[in-house]
């Protein structure tokens, strides 16, 4: 694959996580999250978007989140499970996308707030996509079990602030 060639980036927030007595990154999804995971992912498969790869937090909310997606899909991507997406913040994240192979075009992140919604507005240029997706994000927020599309070309290692296009965002209905 040529480093010129287009590549997606869609950042995925975990579903609606529950709050029992265990510690921040122990904490699973609530029902509403596990309904809303699996109907992202079916929204997810209505992209038509090959997935190469997925990046995971590991936390127990973003784990659960994407066995619950991941089953709508029709390829399951190579899944890796990476403790740097836990807490970072969206200049970590893209260290993290840097690091990713060249013959990979398209990758999910699947993450947290307020890293995601982060790293989808300093991701795409000044006016770069649709502006009905950056009216959603900039008037309601990254919501659970949301997901915005991006895109760049050029080699993951030039990925940085300025070079998507804010293709598309979707969440679950509140």
């Amino acid at each position: 694959m040529s480093v010129a060639e287009s590549r997606r980036i869609v950042l995925f927030r975990h579903a609606k996580a529950d709050w029992p007595e265990v510690t921040d990154h122990e904490r699973p999804l609530a029902e509403r999250g596990r309904l809303d995971a699996a109907t992202a992912g079916s929204r997810l498969a209505d992209t038509g978007i090959p997935f190469d790869l997925a990046l995971c937090s590991t936390a127990v909310r973003t784990r659960e989140t994407w066995k619950l997606a991941v089953h709508e899909l029709a390829h399951r991507p190579k899944t890796v499970y990476e403790e740097r997406l836990y807490e970072a913040s969206p200049g970590e994240l893209i260290a993290v996308l840097n690091e990713t192979p060249d013959d990979v075009r398209n990758v999910i992140l699947v993450g947290h707030n307020p890293s995601v919604q982060g790293l989808a507005e300093i991701l795409p240029g000044a006016g770069a996509g649709s502006g009905e997706a950056r009216e959603w994000l900039d008037r309601r927020g990254f919501a659970t079990a949301g997901f915005a599309v991006l895109s760049f070309t050029g080699s993951w290692k030039a990925l940085e602030p300025g070079v998507a296009t804010l293709d598309d965002y979707w969440a679950p209905s509140e």
